[in-house]
């Protein structure tokens, strides 16, 4: 018998997967929870603290939901293209899986090549957080919790990690990401990974899709995505999306596809955050969204490995199926001296605010 759609759906999960501590440890639950104001939703799990729906209407009225995702809690278990999640300790690529802090080297798990990505084999998407706040009303929102061990997955120091999802406005989405370094000095980089389509989920590629980047360097990569070290100019490449482009118009230029940091231009403003993007349906829906955050930079991602992935209600994700803007700090920045730094020290506190505006 089919479930009713995005009723709680409880999992309870063996403490295996949770820590490594002994198996008398108390079970988690895993659920999904909403948050609604009118005809705009936003569902999420604790599982990874993924964000699994956006429901918003088009200029007709219609609604549709613009993210990619699974239906029902199984596939997000594996959920290897990290749809939706909230990815760290580290996100993004750490070049031969160490880096030297303090004059200590520390050597994390790989599981990109010889690379780490998104924090390891078992990063923070990977995990169960604790709900530790759900309120409703005129301004709904959801506070999850984690804890992070000391040298879980080779990273030094206890963090304790919150994310709070919100809808502070109409049609607006804020994500606020908390993290406090308990004993140890630590790199932090989180990012929330949605991956976006405004014609609607399962609706086909993204690549009619104008997006504009307030931004007008890169940091460039290898060709295992690792940033090389250096900042350049994006005039006069494939990679200039200073004034509205489409996505698909220079895509063919690149090797796959998007999948670089941009070094963003734009001041904080009075709101404690700079805007970094505008992305506009090319397809009638009217749909767009505004981002803003107070992170340095910000992953543009085209899907570019998503490959007959069965996503929700039996939609088949192919190549740029979604896009991702991942607000972040530099990716690598352990190993490179020049970029922002991302270590948080003990008694500090890392914050990573994220504005989403929409409209139709």
């Amino acid at each position: 018998m089919a479930k009713p759609p995005f009723l709680p759906f409880l999992l309870f999960v063996a403490s295996a997967l949770l820590s490594t501590s002994c198996s008398a440890a108390p079970r988690k639950m895993v659920a999904f929870y909403e948050l609604k104001k009118g005809d705009f939703s936003v569902k999420v799990t604790n599982w990874g603290a993924i964000i699994t729906s956006v429901l918003l209407p088009d200029s007709k009225g219609n609604p549709g939901d613009v993210v990619l995702g699974y239906d029902g809690l199984g596939p997000y278990i594996n959920n290897s293209a990290n749809f939706g999640a909230v990815v760290g300790r580290v996100a993004n690529r750490i070049s031969g899986a160490r880096f030297v802090l303090n004059g200590k080297a520390y050597r994390l798990s790989k599981n990109s090549g010889k690379n780490t990505l998104h924090g390891g084999h078992r990063g923070f998407s990977h995990v169960i957080w604790t709900v530790k706040e759900k309120v409703d009303g005129e301004f709904p929102y959801i506070t999850l919790y984690y804890h992070s061990f000391d040298g879980e997955q080779g990273f030094p120091g206890a963090l304790d990690v919150f994310v709070t999802y919100k809808i502070s406005a109409p049609y607006e989405l804020s994500i606020a990401m908390r993290a406090k370094s308990l004993n140890k000095a630590t790199p932090v980089n989180l990012a929330q990974h949605s991956y976006w389509n405004l014609r609607g989920d399962g609706s086909g590629t993204i690549l009619s899709n104008t997006v504009q980047i307030f931004a007008s360097k890169i940091t460039p990569v290898d060709a295992n995505l690792i940033p090389i070290g250096t900042i350049v100019p994006v005039s006069g490449t494939p990679y200039d999306f200073l004034k509205p482009m489409t996505v698909g118009s220079r895509i063919d230029k690149l090797s796959g596809g998007y999948d670089i940091n941009y070094v963003l231009d734009q001041p904080i403003g009075s709101n404690g955050m700079r805007k970094v993007a505008v992305v506009k349906d090319g397809d009638g829906s009217g749909r767009a969204f505004e981002l803003w955050a107070n992170q340095p930079g910000v992953q543009f991602y085209t899907g570019n490995f998503l490959n007959n992935v069965k996503g929700k209600g039996g939609h088949i994700y192919g190549k740029h199926a979604g896009l991702c803007l991942e607000t972040q700090g530099f990716p690598d920045s352990v190993n490179h001296p020049n970029f922002p730094s991302q270590i948080v020290n003990p008694g500090e506190e890392y914050k990573h605010n994220m504005l989403f505006k929409f409209s139709f």
